[in-house]
């Protein structure tokens, strides 16, 4: 089930990859490193949410990273 999902997903990804690449200008190789950094870090992260979908998200962080702060604060 996952394997199949993880196949969709990429799938996906290059599908979105082939249509967007050409439309790009050649000359433009930071957009372009800057396109291939962000799609794989998406697909990995789509990865990772599939395999533990229990992982904590973005608020949890944070509120763990300034919990020594707010003793501060107050």
């Amino acid at each position: 089930m996952r394997v199949g999902t993880l196949f969709l997903v990429t799938v996906i990804v290059m599908l979105i990859a082939l249509y967007e690449w050409p439309k790009m200008n050649p000359h433009e190789i930071k957009e372009k490193r800057a396109f291939i950094v962000l799609t794989v870090m998406g697909w990995g992260l789509a990865v990772l949410l599939l395999y533990f979908p229990d992982l904590p998200g973005p608020n949890e962080w944070v509120g763990k990273i300034f919990a020594p702060l707010k003793k501060f604060v107050e």
